[in-house]
């Protein structure tokens, strides 16, 4: 029996979701997420939210459908990349569920996220990150 067949077949609960970004946090987090799926037999569940560029109150006042399944091929382009750059290609001894959402980041995973068995991963903007660090609130 294969290994994902092995797993489907273990019947583990909880998905393994991760927010792509495509940054190097993101690609990080994508790269620990296909580990813990591989490891708990979880399937893994990639995220990448986007909006229009103008932002939604302005699509809103001048909605072009055309403009927005453009947006969204984009965002598709960019998960394919981001497979690519941190594991080579989508994995294959996973179940994956690549999900491109209209949405804030933070509102596509909570969504995502349906159960106590699931596992969120996400990744660090370097900048956020540094900041984080040199704030006199983060000193001890």
């Amino acid at each position: 029996m294969s290994g994902v067949a092995a797993r489907r077949s273990e019947n583990v609960a909880g998905q393994v979701v991760v927010g792509v970004s495509g940054s190097l946090g993101g690609l990080a987090a994508l790269r620990a997420a296909a580990e813990q799926a591989r490891r708990s037999g979880r399937v893994l569940v990639a995220v990448l939210a986007w909006e229009p560029p103008e932002g939604e109150g302005m699509y809103a006042r001048r909605p072009d459908r055309q403009w927005a399944e453009h947006w969204h091929g984009e965002a598709r382009t960019r998960l394919d990349r981001a497979f690519a750059e941190a594991l080579g290609g989508p994995p294959r001894d996973v179940d994956l569920v690549r999900r491109v959402v209209r949405a804030r980041p933070g509102r596509a995973l909570r969504d995502t996220v349906t159960g106590p068995d699931d596992l969120l991963v996400i990744g660090v903007h370097a900048r956020r990150m540094w900041r984080g660090r040199h704030t006199p609130a983060a000193r001890s």
